[in-house]
């Protein structure tokens, strides 16, 4: 029974031998797992971390987009009233420019009508009713009547607000025969 005993404890030896081997094997990737799982953790800590952060990001940027979209909501309004506003002074300035240019045809023709009345000739001496239509005779301190058209005289009071910055410009009487439209001119 030696030689058997002997066969079977060197055959228990040889796979005590093999099982250490693999238990070795199997500790070191146990050991490997083990740090490869704090790494995981960690890993899954900073996704965590940065998928909270993102969430707070797109927070904010849809708290600023909405911002940004009520200013421009804002801003587009207060551009559509201005561009209502300079239709309004455009329309303005066209109907006194047609004005201003019959007064000065009216103009040229009480010119050409005074220097037919002859030398000397004033408006102050003439009375109104050689006054051209749309002007006013006023009498100058030496050289007698000037005539001043309605257009004129509208655009004097203008002129000088202008000048001292006044913010809202006195509309001028409407011209005869002339109905305002509704226009929302907020200066």
């Amino acid at each position: 029974m030696g030689g058997a005993q002997f066969l079977v404890e060197g055959a228990l030896v040889l796979l005590l031998g093999a099982t250490l081997y693999h238990a070795m094997r199997l500790e070191r990737a146990l050991g490997v797992l083990k740090r490869d799982r704090a790494v995981l953790e960690g890993l899954v800590t900073g996704f965590n971390d940065s998928t909270r952060q993102a969430e707070e990001g797109v927070a904010h940027l849809v708290a600023a987009t909405e911002g940004a979209g009520r200013l421009i909501a804002r801003q587009i309004e207060q551009a559509q009233r201005l561009r209502d506003d300079l239709t309004f002074l455009s329309e303005r300035g066209e109907r006194l420019a047609e004005r201003l240019e019959s007064g000065v045809r009216a103009s040229r023709m009480a010119v050409d009508h005074a220097a037919m009345a002859g030398p000397g000739f004033t408006y102050a001496q003439a009375g109104p009713s050689v006054v051209p239509a749309g002007f006013v005779a006023e009498a100058a301190p030496a050289a007698g009547a000037r005539l001043r058209s309605e257009a004129e005289r509208d655009l004097q009071p203008a002129m000088r607000a202008a000048r001292r910055g006044a913010s809202r410009i006195p509309e001028p009487p409407p011209a005869p025969g002339y109905h305002r439209r509704h226009c929302s001119a907020a200066v």
